[in-house]
């Protein structure tokens, strides 16, 4: 906890709270102007804003905004400096692994609840939807906030080792169009990827929209897809912790 608490001291003018924030509020505001520039309006309710809202956040936005957030988290070590001050340090090298990619899994885990909150004022303001969100939406969000774990665990190594802020961030973005590609030709062994899964993972309860077609068919909020969601998740991380701080181990004082 005195490592999170440490990142999150050197976040306070950062510009990862802005990221924290937009991304969700572009994603629902591009699902509302999308809702409300068809002829079938909201015509299924809550259901038809959060499937606009979700989409594309779920292919695109959460996994590169994930990536962004990592670059931001470690860009301060690599400058000034401040990467030497670091290493050299009283921490356990597994301590700064672990430090980093929770202060970045926290933060993606904020962001989705951000979009929750925004799909709920929109669509209560905007839409003056009756009742209340879905409680499903509320299940896919917790299993969210757990599938957002080992890419803030990848996205933090790879920005840990490259010093670049837009390659992590590109890489992201190739490995989630790769990942989604795969999910659309019904590879079901794609949610092994972290970015695939986070993907899966948004779209529980739901369906990617096409026009007036699925591009596929997602799976329900079950027992068995969050168990898949949590074991997946929970087994990615761990190996991706261990190689992260292996090889951190490995390299040399100044990357």
């Amino acid at each position: 906890m005195r490592h999170l608490h440490t990142e999150f001291m050197k976040l306070r003018r950062s510009l990862s709270w802005p990221v924290v924030v937009l991304l969700p509020l572009i994603a629902v505001a591009s699902g509302a102007i999308g809702t409300l520039s068809t002829e079938q309006g909201a015509s299924e309710g809550w259901h038809t804003l959060w499937i606009r809202s979700i989409g594309f956040y779920g292919m695109a936005l959460l996994p590169v905004g994930i990536a962004i957030l990592a670059a931001l988290v470690w860009r301060v070590e690599h400058r000034n400096g401040n990467w030497n001050a670091l290493m050299s340090g009283a921490s356990p090298t597994w301590c700064i692994v672990v430090g980093k990619a929770g202060v970045v899994a926290v933060l993606a885990g904020i962001m989705q609840v951000a979009l929750l909150l925004t799909v709920i004022v929109f669509g209560t303001i905007v839409f003056g939807l009756p009742r209340f969100l879905p409680w499903e939406y509320f299940l896919s969000s917790i299993l969210v906030i757990i599938a957002c774990v080992p890419i803030a665990a990848i996205q933090s190594g790879l920005s840990m080792f490259i010093r670049s802020f837009a390659a992590p961030v590109a890489i992201a973005l190739a490995a989630t169009g790769i990942s989604t590609v795969a999910l659309l030709v019904g590879s079901t062994g794609a949610v092994v990827s972290p970015y695939a899964l986070a993907t899966y993972a948004t779209q529980l309860g739901t369906s990617l929209v096409g026009g007036d077609n699925t591009s596929f068919d997602a799976a329900s909020v079950s027992l068995a897809s969050a168990s898949l969601v949590i074991a997946v998740s929970a087994l990615s991380t761990f190996l991706i912790m261990v190689v992260s701080t292996f090889a951190l181990n490995r390299v040399d004082t100044r990357v």
